[in-house]
């Protein structure tokens, strides 16, 4: 009788995940292949079906371009990352991608006030630490010549619905996944953050390393890890990502503070 009953006890299935080592080198292949397959795709496509170079230049640096070409880099993101777990028989779930719930979204406003001030805490050591630290040195958006309300619409979706889902879902959702399954979560944390701070210093734009956009975004992942542990999904951490993303557009698009 004992026998039956723990038969009959259902197991929770265990998921299969890459090591730390494989996530990471898996997390930047990701990363960087798509940008570039997408640089490769939005400056051939138009050629092939007839476009000017002079044409693709201009279409290229309005709003409809980069809107495209960052729907390009986020699309490779998830068919990668769809590829990736569907090779471990996992999917986006078992990496915490859930809807939102109210109390994510009362969490994330929380959040967001937690990292304003442990930003400004850190932002001030770092001054004290290196005195010639840029902090007036802008983040290199695009989207300087948008200014109808359908283009307004474009970067909407460009920078507070896109790049907020699909960060948190590669990585405070297969990264930091990945890393949590052999280490602490401290350490985790620092690489996913570190990794994540990295790939905002703005490696090949031509400008300075921007310093100062690494320590916001480490700081910013800090506090996105906090809520992905304590609500054991991303829906807090979308929603507080997508919320800082979009103060910034209407600072940087509606109100035009630059």
């Amino acid at each position: 009788m004992k026998g039956k009953l723990i038969d009959k006890i259902p197991i929770k299935r265990q998921t299969a995940f890459w090591d730390p080592i494989q996530t990471i080198i898996l997390t930047i292949s990701v990363y960087l292949s798509s940008q570039i397959v997408a640089s490769l795709l939005i400056l051939t496509l138009p050629l092939a079906v007839g476009m000017s170079q002079v044409s693709l230049e201009g279409w290229l640096d309005g709003a409809v371009g980069q809107f495209v070409f960052i729907l390009l880099i986020e699309g490779l993101v998830m068919l990668m990352l769809w590829g990736l777990l569907h090779l471990k028989k996992s999917s986006f779930t078992d990496i915490g991608l859930a809807w939102p719930r109210l109390k994510d979204l009362g969490l994330a406003v929380i959040g967001f006030g937690v990292y304003f001030l442990l930003y400004l805490i850190i932002a001030v050591v770092a001054k004290l630490i290196f005195p010639d630290l840029n902090f007036e040195q802008e983040q290199q958006v695009g989207f300087d010549t948008a200014r109808a309300n359908w283009e307004l619409i474009l970067v909407f979706f460009s920078l507070v619905i896109m790049p907020p889902l699909v960060e948190e879902i590669l990585a405070r959702g297969f990264l930091y996944t990945g890393l949590k399954t052999k280490l602490p979560i401290w350490s985790a944390t620092i690489i996913t953050s570190a990794m994540f701070a990295i790939a905002h210093l703005q490696f090949g734009s031509g400008a300075p390393l921007l310093w100062v956009a690494a320590i916001d975004t480490f700081t910013l992942s800090l506090v996105l890890i906090y809520l992905r542990e304590k609500t054991g999904n991303l829906g807090a951490s979308i929603a507080l990502h997508m919320l800082k993303n979009g103060l910034a557009f209407m600072l940087l698009f509606i109100f035009r503070v630059r």
